[in-house]
């Protein structure tokens, strides 16, 4: 059973945001060539619909074995393209932040929440270059300040500072993964003594606004029997060089 939103969600709210706030985006998108990469390039032009033939000026792959994909960046770049799809893993999602600042450019850049990690990609690229990156995701990011005292990031770091001293709090992938925690304890518990692979199944395909703490305000878990997927929404985010901060659009 999918956690996460699926890639056609997330793929479809940059779409949408794009249609509606830059229509006339020339959009250059890198992928990797496999399903992550095709099936979230299928998405983005469903989402797109009949602009999509006229908003792609350029699609580049690149192979999960490739050292580097500076040529695919020069070649988006050459291309004329003002917007970047980046549909990449932590490694390239580096690479890819890193080469598009050191060719002087500047397009409106979204990556992948996959590959939107503070710890494993932007700290690696440059926090002072991943400034502008836009990414959509569930989860809150502990070091956005304009949470204030929310009590939820207040858990958060004390559960860190108690039981996982030794990893990064803000690290979107620890703060995915405590999220998680919480709906595996929230499912088990729900089972009680009856702890068969029917029960558990059964809990956890009726699931009705389940809130989890770090989840942005809003979202909650709902599955049913019929629908796997845990969070159908999204939120777009920017980042403003220490934090990812939601931002409202048009489209939400």
């Amino acid at each position: 059973m999918g956690y996460y939103p699926s890639y056609e969600i997330e793929a479809v709210k940059y779409a949408q945001y794009l249609l509606t706030n830059k229509p006339d985006a020339k959009v250059g998108v890198l992928y990797q060539n496999d399903d992550l990469g095709k099936d979230f390039l299928g998405a983005f032009k469903k989402g797109l619909g009949s602009a999509a033939q006229k908003m792609i000026v350029r699609e580049a792959s690149y192979e999960i074995s490739a050292p580097s994909i500076d040529s695919q960046i020069i070649a988006l770049k050459g291309a004329g393209a003002d917007t970047v799809l980046d549909i990449t893993t932590q490694k390239f999602g580096a690479q890819a932040i890193r080469k598009i600042h050191d060719l002087g450019w500047s397009p409106l850049h979204f990556i992948s929440f996959i590959a939107s990690s503070k710890g494993a990609v932007l700290k690696p690229a440059g926090l002072d270059i991943s400034k502008g990156l836009v990414t959509a995701s569930v989860v809150k990011d502990p070091d956005n300040t304009a949470q204030g005292t929310d009590k939820d990031v207040e858990q958060y770091r004390a559960f860190m500072a108690k039981w996982y001293p030794d990893g990064d709090p803000s690290d979107t992938n620890t703060v995915w993964a405590y999220t998680a925690a919480q709906l595996a304890a929230i499912m088990l518990d729900r089972c009680g003594d009856n702890l068969t692979r029917e029960n558990l199944m059964k809990v956890a395909t009726s699931l009705k606004d389940v809130r989890l703490a770090m989840l942005m305000d809003g979202v909650t878990v709902n599955t049913s029997p019929t629908d796997y997927l845990a969070v159908k929404q999204a939120r777009l985010q920017r980042f403003d060089g220490k934090a990812w901060v939601p931002f409202d659009a048009k489209t939400e």
